[in-house]
């Protein structure tokens, strides 16, 4: 307790004063150069490993993209994306590019099982961490970086991006990367000659993001850009990005694939992704995911825990150090492609994971690089109430989901939970003390213990959920054949798809007739068929000629919707 009543005096006098509060021995050697990118390495796969082979793929987003990836390795075309049959048109081709890597890179080919293809989000999360210390340290101590670092690959919506094989987590490095070159170039604005290097990774990071996702990265660091430029009424510092030489190298880059593609499809992916994708869900809210403006500010709450609970205690701070570079530099990237998040129309939790660096680098600098602490008791509570409710709330859930879903909760992972929350109540309890730098070490405790917890076992023991893998054993386990080919009809989520390594053909109850109306009956041809089509199934095999067998069904709870389903597995028993 000595140590939180000195913590005490120092936020005291530091938010008075604005010096920079003590750090504990073990942070500042931690924190320095020599030890921080690797301490953030281990803390980075501390978080992001967990759960990766347990965890089947989660419908639907993730699947689509693996197993486009899966197509893409296995027919050696790099130019066009496809799932199945049909065209993928709605995003870029880099998160394609990078997954069929590292399908070749493995070894398992199609077979290749979903973590191969999450490897990539790990990697770039990973990279997005030590970028976002690399962007601090042009601004802060090496301590105030790696704490700003550490809390953001802490964050909820990270480490559960780095979990997805989607664009996401490399996306958010290429804006780090891109918006850290350009908050080195505009803090140099006053200084003689330019860096080429940084110019240079600027139009990489640009030309990397429009691989990823098109246009999201050049709208952020764009509305940086302008607002810099508004902020300080200065434009000559635009000289230090190399326009002319920085817009070729990104055309270069950028080009070859997007013509390509243009010539594939006759134009078709630019009106998938830009007049059905971007527009549809710009002007309205795709796929039910419509929402309010200010609905990305209430889930960042949550989604941006335990960074959140800090943002809350660093906003007096960055309005007495408004005029402070590395605020200013954070607000221009921040607020202006925030009010954009706000008012387009479809809003999930990761659209605003692009702008999560700048929070954490601005509370970096407030709260440990200048001391500038709250002096209002109602802050310190409500950043202690975050801090304990969250955990507290993740412990229910490992005990009250699984009951819910009718399956046994994880001993281990509830337990893990429940130290995760007293964790979390050590850490409100050192905030309400005021000790904010000594709350670091047991909120780094509380979130790799939640996260551990949930991704390597509460989730992989919500067997409910799981259909997709289930329905695979049941194949397995009731057929002789090594690799059967299937149709399905009714239930046609991507992650069936993709652990099937694109065996299966999505059909409806008079084709899966057909499908298995071989003679003699092929036991390598299997049907599975939800129960809402299985009398139409029935009466087609009945004049098929088919001999029904069922070998096994599957019941549980679609997570797209949370309707109940029930899945038979069929052969031709003939």
């Amino acid at each position: 307790m000595a140590g939180a009543h000195t913590q005490t005096q120092d936020a005291q006098s530091a938010g008075a004063s604005g010096q920079r509060p003590s750090l504990s021995p073990g942070l500042r050697l931690i924190g320095t150069r020599l030890f921080a990118p690797l301490a953030l390495v281990i803390l980075c796969l501390a978080v992001f490993l967990p759960g990766q082979m347990s965890v089947p793929p989660l419908d639907r987003d993730e699947p689509r993209f693996a197993q486009a990836s899966k197509q893409m390795a296995e027919s050696g075309d790099y130019i066009n994306i496809h799932f199945l049959g049909d065209r993928r048109n709605n995003k870029p081709v880099g998160i394609y590019w990078l997954q069929s890597l590292a399908v070749k890179a493995s070894g398992y080919g199609a077979e290749a099982p979903i973590w191969v293809y999450r490897s990539v989000s790990v990697v770039g999360a990973t990279l997005a961490v030590l970028l976002t210390y690399w962007v601090g340290l042009a601004v802060m101590s090496s301590s105030a970086s790696f704490v700003s670092a550490a809390l953001m690959g802490l964050t909820f919506i990270v480490t559960t991006e780095a979990h997805l094989a989607k664009t996401d987590a490399f996306l958010l490095a290429s804006v780090v990367l891109a918006q850290g070159a350009l908050a080195r170039l505009w803090l140099a604005r006053n200084s003689e000659g330019s860096s080429w290097l940084l110019a240079a990774l600027f139009w990489v990071g640009l030309a990397v993001g429009t691989l990823l996702k098109g246009p999201i990265g050049l709208m952020i660091s764009g509305l940086t850009i302008v607002s810099l430029c508004l902020w300080k009424h200065e434009v000559r510092w635009l000289a230090r990005l190399r326009p002319l030489s920085g817009f070729i190298l990104f055309l270069v880059l950028v080009l070859p694939w997007y013509v390509a593609i243009y010539r594939e499809t006759n134009g078709g992916f630019f009106l998938d992704s830009i007049g059905r994708d971007l527009l549809a869900k710009v002007g309205e809210g795709q796929e039910s995911h419509g929402a309010p403006p200010l609905t990305h500010l209430l889930a960042g709450i949550v989604v941006f825990w335990p960074l959140s609970a800090f943002v809350v205690l660093a906003i007096p701070g960055v309005w007495r150090q408004r005029s402070a570079d590395c605020v200013v530099f954070a607000l221009c990237w921040l607020v202006p492609s925030w009010i954009v998040f706000e008012f387009v129309s479809t809003k999930l939790p990761h659209y605003t994971m692009p702008l999560l660096p700048a929070l954490a680098l601005m509370m970096g600098y407030v709260l440990v690089e200048r001391g500038s602490w709250p002096k209002r008791a109602v802050l310190y509570w409500l950043a202690a109430g975050l801090l304990v409710a969250i955990p507290l709330l993740i412990f229910a859930s490992s005990l009250a989901l699984p009951i819910y879903l009718q399956s046994w909760p994880s001993p281990p992972g509830v337990l893990i939970a429940f130290v995760g929350a007293v964790l979390g109540i050590m850490a409100a309890v050192r905030v309400k003390q005021r000790a904010i730098l000594n709350a670091l070490w047991p909120v780094a405790g509380t979130s790799i213990t939640l996260l551990l917890a949930f991704w390597a076992f509460v989730a992989p023991s919500l067997t409910p959920i799981w259909l997709s893998p289930r329905l695979v054993d049941v194949i397995e386990a009731g057929t002789s054949c090594e690799n059967p080919s299937v149709i399905t009809v009714g239930f046609n989520e991507p992650s069936y798809v993709f652990l099937l390594t694109s065996r299966v053909t999505l059909g409806n109850a008079e084709s899966a007739a057909s499908f298995l109306s071989t003679t003699p009956a092929d036991p390598c041809k299997v049907a599975t068929v939800e129960t809402a089509h299985a009398e139409a199934f029935e009466n087609a095999a009945r004049e098929a000629g088919v001999t029904l067998k069922q070998i096994g069904s599957v019941s549980g709870i679609n997570i797209n919707g949370g309707d109940e389903q029930v899945i038979g597995v069929y052969l031709n028993g003939g």
